[in-house]
């Protein structure tokens, strides 16, 4: 088993299915069982109640919750990797069964594990959440609520092995559930308890902080989202419902701070292939295309997602062709226009937003936003080279261009990688930037991969300076120590990310191959048996393991 290169970055995780946006259900937590009557919006439904309870109904209100409420049983086997997997309830309890019977050899699989939250309200699709050992992550499989079928995660539909280590990441978290919590900082998916407490998005996600409202009985106003600058006001909406293929966070900023009321662009930035064709067929991404659109280019501001979307309401079915007609028709009112505009077709969208296939969720629509005289319903292209621009046309520092670049790199792009390696060298020199990580890491990575060892080791180092946690820069580093031959701080860099982030696999498969060719055949073994605690179909990990137990691998032979 030679040593592995880590590849990739340090994203921002693309939205857990269910990306109809998330309703204030208290779930049950090990610190404090919330009882019913503790749901956040119970608070505002004795002034709102005609609101509050049309909200409830929405997909947005059902966005999260406890595995086991509107529970959805799987039963399903996936072809390519031959686990058969179900998802039922047994004693209360929901639980994910996995199982690949009657394979070859060294292939067998076997087990299950407890489900604990749903993410998605199953309007698009659904999938659930479980906990090892304080790290939380997304099953393997959802539901597709357009085909009306279970199958893998969105990227694996065609894996040979089951994939159990999906990290679960806040930012997702931030738009399916309420009042999220913080991730520790030694991994992303890890959470001092549970990773939220509240399902569903609730009244305070899009009003604001409640809590004086509420003990002014009123007389404390929350924030007028029609009253605020534009911006501002977007920005509720687009902190959930915008994309792009590349998004950076802003330095020294935290996604989870932004509150309703403030500009989402000061915390982060969105970046598009200028050759890009309106939202790229991204299932998040409307407003890219919005803003193509010759509505919202001629009626500038005014135009908003509220314009023609009811946070507060969902159509039904029947309701559904009228409800979006009328909002079309408050714009283009002219004498005549309704009873002579295509009287025999009322629904607007069929010839003028069309839905064709999403480019990064599998089974799904997208809504094309860029609303056309006429429409294609053919996948929309993906562009996947070019130049980058931020999405709004705000100005882009080097260090966030730099970054967005580097995020095309790591997706196969070289001529972004050269583009981002200057941009990032110019922030590296800029006051301040020093202690960036995340300019230091991207760096090496590319340094790295451009073949200049020295130069990454070097980057490398500067961000572990700025942020011993970052798992990418020391597993990298202990790629270039273990090559030069210096394994033993190879093997003190990759039990530390491995101890603390115990989704990088690569760390602990290396860290497996090095304690066995240093002898060290039982903590080998241990790393090994924690690898498949995680990864139970990681088929290296499995065969290494089964070579080191029956003697056809000797370590300290190497």
């Amino acid at each position: 088993m030679g040593l592995s290169h880590y590849s990739g970055l340090r994203l921002i995780a693309a939205c857990l299915m269910g990306a109809a946006v998330a309703g204030g259900h208290s779930l049950p937590v090990e610190a404090d069982r919330a009882a019913e009557d503790n749901n956040p919006n119970a608070a505002c439904a004795p002034c709102h109640q005609e609101i509050s309870d049309a909200y409830s109904r929405t997909p947005m209100s059902n966005a999260s919750g406890a595995a086991a409420d509107r529970l959805m049983p799987a039963d399903f086997r996936h072809a390519p990797s031959g686990v058969h997997y179900k998802v039922f309830k047994q004693a209360g309890q929901v639980w994910l069964s996995y199982e690949r019977g009657g394979a070859e050899a060294g292939r067998e699989l076997n087990g299950r594990q407890e489900l604990k939250y749903f993410i998605g309200s199953g309007k698009r699709g659904r999938t659930y959440l479980f906990e090892r050992q304080g790290y939380w992550f997304e099953a393997p499989i959802n539901w597709y609520a357009k085909k009306q079928l279970w199958d893998m995660t969105p990227n694996y539909l065609s894996a040979q092995e089951m994939p159990l280590t999906l990290p679960v990441d806040p930012g997702c978290l931030h738009c399916h559930a309420s009042e999220v919590a913080p991730a520790l900082p030694d991994a992303r998916n890890h959470f001092a308890s549970e990773p939220f407490r509240v399902g569903g998005i609730t009244c305070a996600a899009c009003h604001g902080d409640s809590a004086a409202h509420l003990a002014s009985a009123g007389k404390v106003h929350l924030a007028n989202l029609d009253a605020l600058p534009p911006l501002r006001r977007d920005s509720v909406c687009l902190n959930c419902h915008l994309e792009g293929q590349a998004a950076v966070v802003r330095e020294g900023r935290q996604l989870g701070e932004f509150s309703p009321g403030e500009n989402l662009f000061d915390y982060e930035l969105f970046f598009v292939y200028q050759s890009e064709s309106g939202s790229g067929g991204r299932a998040t991404s409307q407003w890219e295309a919005l803003l193509k659109s010759a509505c919202k280019q001629k009626s500038g501001d005014r135009l908003t997602c509220t314009t023609c979307h009811d946070p507060h309401r969902s159509p039904t079915a029947a309701e559904k062709v009228a409800f979006y007609r009328q909002r079309c028709l408050a714009c283009h009112n002219q004498a005549g226009f309704q009873n002579t505009h295509h009287p025999e077709n009322p629904d607007c969208t069929e010839c003028h937003m069309a839905r064709p296939p999403s480019n990064d969720i599998a089974h799904e629509q997208v809504t094309d936003h860029w609303i056309k005289r006429r429409v294609n319903k053919e996948r929309l292209p993906l562009a996947t080279t070019g130049e980058l621009k931020a999405v709004g046309g705000f100005a882009a520092g080097q260090r966030d261009l730099g970054l967005a670049y580097a995020q095309m790199a790591a997706r196969g792009n070289r001529d972004a990688a050269a583009r981002a390696i200057g941009l990032l060298h110019n922030a590296e020199n800029q006051p301040g930037e020093q202690s960036d990580h995340e300019i230091h890491t991207q760096l090496g990575f590319l340094e790295q991969e451009a073949g200049k060892t020295q130069e990454a080791a070097d980057e490398y180092q500067l961000a572990l300076s700025a942020d011993a946690f970052d798992s990418l820069a020391a597993g990298n580093l202990a790629l270039i120590q273990a090559q030069q031959h210096h394994y033993v701080e190879a093997v003190r860099l990759w039990s530390s990310v491995f101890s603390h982030d115990p989704m990088q696999l690569a760390a602990g498969q290396n860290l497996a191959v090095v304690e066995c060719g240093m002898g060290q055949r039982d903590a080998a073994l241990a790393t090994l048996d924690r690898l498949l605690l995680f990864a139970p179909d990681n088929g290296r990990t499995r065969s290494m393991a089964a070579e080191i137990r029956s003697g056809n691998r000797s370590c300290g032979d190497q």
